[in-house]
């Protein structure tokens, strides 16, 4: 399997964005996860992979989306995402995803990512603007994957996307990517209407024939002003996913990525490893897209390295997350994220300004932890690279990331604050009886 894989890049990929991918990517990427570890020791934070949602317009209206895709355009400015690409790569970073809303729609992406041949870049993206002309320009930087999310059939991408024709044109972007010799990635938002259409091998088998060369199947996650929680999958459901992703990783030529599960099969959450952190169109500095909060910015006059090091809002993020669960706090405790962001008086990041609202009506739900059927990696190579470059990190480790100093009550202001998560459940708890 590992050699067809092989000889699909090979054959079907430009050699050269083949060398930037092993090389930028790759190798570059191995060290910065080392830099982070060592970081870790002595007591350091800062994060190897760094999110960037560049812009907050999007051209459709997706079901569940939490940014605001419908308010006036805002975006990063070239100046602001070079700063933080260029003081991160001089931290030994070197790969960024690229979100939105819709990134292509953000008019100076393609300057951004040429500012850059020493980094590599995974953009989010619906596809819709990714035209023959784009496409050649991204095989030119050699420094891109476009990774094009495909939601369902033609029916069930019409209603999940909220626009008419949807699929048509994400397959025009698709198959322009891979005309191009793009190492192309398709992602899909695993839910309750497409689930039984692409969580398939005849799915995955026509990906590799049209030439995509990785997928990504992450589960849908019901959050924002339109949270749509019926779309949310059952825990049987999740388990399906991984096992599904697990065995592809064994049987079928293709990269298959996921972001929530180490080489044993354990549940971990990016942010709670503090693997990753997002920051937003506005420039807040977030956990991660969907905690919507923040109390730094990169316009703050602080550097990136200050600002991960110095942010109580984020430090005691990770902590009570990964004191709470192994899996996704925002879902399974959004109570304790209201604690959290109520102590820290974080501001709501959104346009909308609804945030804590939507907070305070999420029910909590399960997520990708699932005690105790735990599927581990069947693959050789990808339990090898997990096992030293994708795990929890310690974050786990009795409730304590590596990175943290013991617990403490929560200080006065302008001291250091730490959350007592034994406090916070005693607080939810009272407020939930009361309530009742």
């Amino acid at each position: 399997m590992y050699l067809k894989m092989a000889k699909r890049v090979w054959r079907e990929t430009d050699k050269r964005l083949v060398w930037k991918f092993l090389w930028n990517m790759g190798f570059k990427g191995v060290r910065s996860v080392q830099r982070f570890k060592h970081r870790l020791r002595r007591g350091e934070y800062f994060p190897p992979f760094i999110y960037l949602s560049i812009v907050n317009s999007c051209n459709l209206r997706c079901q569940g989306c939490w940014v605001d895709v419908a308010a006036p355009q805002q975006k990063l400015s070239v100046e602001s995402v070079d700063r933080v690409i260029c003081e991160a790569k001089q931290l030994g970073n070197s790969f960024f995803g690229i979100l939105g809303g819709e990134p292509f729609m953000h008019p100076e992406l393609l300057e951004i990512l040429s500012h850059h041949p020493d980094a590599y870049f995974q953009v989010f993206t619906n596809g819709h603007f990714i035209t023959d002309t784009v496409a050649e320009k991204l095989r030119e930087l050699g420094n891109v994957t476009p990774l094009i999310s495909v939601e369902g059939n033609e029916i069930i991408s019409d209603q999940r996307r909220g626009k008419a024709k949807v699929l048509s044109k994400t397959l025009a972007g698709l198959e322009n990517s891979i005309r191009h010799k793009l190492l192309t990635g398709v992602a899909t938002s695993v839910c309750q209407t497409n689930i039984d259409d692409l969580v398939q091998e005849d799915w995955v088998d026509r990906l590799i024939e049209m030439g995509v060369m990785y997928v990504w199947f992450h589960t849908y996650r019901p959050v924002g002003p339109d949270a749509e929680p019926s779309l949310a999958l059952s825990p049987e459901q999740q388990r399906r996913v991984r096992q599904f992703v697990v065995n592809i990783r064994a049987e079928k030529p293709i990269g298959v990525v996921d972001a929530y599960y180490d080489h044993k099969g354990q549940a971990l959450c990016p942010a709670a490893t503090g693997i990753s952190h997002h920051i937003s169109p506005w420039g807040d500095v977030e956990p991660c897209p969907i905690v919507q909060f923040a109390t730094e910015s990169i316009e703050d006059e602080k550097t990136l390295w200050q600002i991960f090091n110095e942010s109580e809002f984020l430090r005691d993020f990770r902590q009570l997350a990964s004191q709470s669960t192994r899996g996704c706090i925002v879902l399974e405790r959004p109570d304790l994220i209201e604690q959290l962001v109520e102590t820290h008086s974080a501001r709501d990041s959104t346009a909308r300004g609804t945030a804590r609202q939507e907070l305070a009506q999420m029910q909590p739900r399960s997520s990708q932890w699932d005690e105790g059927y735990e599927v581990p990696e069947r693959s050789y190579l990808y339990r090898l690279a997990k096992k030293h470059w994708y795990h929890d990190f310690g974050a786990y480790d009795a409730g304590l990331p590596l990175y943290q100093e013991p617990l403490a009550p929560t200080a006065v202001a302008g001291q250091s604050t730490f959350v007592d998560i034994s406090a916070l459940d005693a607080e939810a708890n009272q407020r939930s009886s009361a309530s009742s």
